[in-house]
């Protein structure tokens, strides 16, 4: 009897532990930075653009019919804060998927693209992200160069070696205090050579979305609606110099 008994607690205290570490991952991925009322706004379609709620997130449908941005989110960033960006991209002539990750972690959902590119006829495809949503976005670049024309990193770095033929923009602000500056640095070796790394002077990390400040961000000199303008200006201005890079 004393044995039965042994064998049972021994087996309840891993069980214990277990559901411990599910509440806690549970509680950690529930405290995450919500959209403002500005990127609510920017769920609605207008003239330009058509915005869509889909199984996967939402569709960000304007004058394009060739080039698209897949996009995942940062950590723990409701999706739906970067619609103010991805809405002002996608009317400039980039459509843009922007992906709901599960538990608002990209590395969850490493492999979405997969499904989009599949299922939408866009004949160049690129895939970017903020910051974690970056980092994850150049990992699934790094084994799938065939499919894509280029990459986006928003205040990330990328870990593996990006293919020459992508075409590569790099962006973050002078403010951001969140991008460890050392990976990215270290970064700079799996870029092309021809990758265009930028500074956006007075931006900060948060300002890429619409959800507040950041903890242990610096604090932006510029609106976040400049900083935005400023960031869709770079990727159309390098996407179309890039043009006659390798991969053309």
């Amino acid at each position: 009897m004393k044995k039965h008994l042994l064998k049972k607690r021994i087996w309840i205290i891993p069980l214990c532990v277990l559901g411990i570490l599910v509440l806690c991952f549970f509680l950690y991925t529930e405290q995450y930075y919500h959209a403002d009322l500005l990127a609510r706004a920017a769920l609605e379609s207008d003239e330009t653009v058509q915005v869509t709620k889909t199984d996967y997130g939402w569709l960000f449908d304007g004058p394009s019919e060739h080039e698209a941005l897949i996009f995942y989110p940062g950590a723990k960033v409701e999706e739906t804060a970067y619609a103010p960006l991805l809405h002002l991209l996608a009317g400039e002539g980039m459509d843009v998927c922007l992906v709901k990750m599960p538990f608002r972690l990209a590395f969850f959902g490493l492999g979405k693209a997969d499904d989009l590119i599949a299922r939408y006829g866009y004949s160049s495809w690129y895939i970017g992200g903020h910051s974690l949503g970056g980092a994850m976005a150049a990992n699934y670049a790094a084994n799938h160069e065939k499919q894509l024309t280029g990459v986006v990193l928003l205040a990330a770095y990328a870990t593996k070696k990006l293919d020459d033929s992508l075409k590569v923009t790099l962006l973050y602000g002078s403010e951001d205090q969140v991008l460890n500056r050392t990976k990215l640095k270290e970064g700079e070796r799996f870029l092309p050579d021809h990758a265009a790394v930028q500074v956006i002077e007075g931006g900060n990390h948060a300002q890429f979305g619409n959800y507040g400040e950041q903890k242990g961000d610096g604090k932006a000199l510029l609106s976040a609606e400049e900083q935005q303008r400023l960031t869709v200006e770079s990727i159309l201005q390098n996407q179309e110099q890039a043009s006659g890079q390798p991969g053309e």
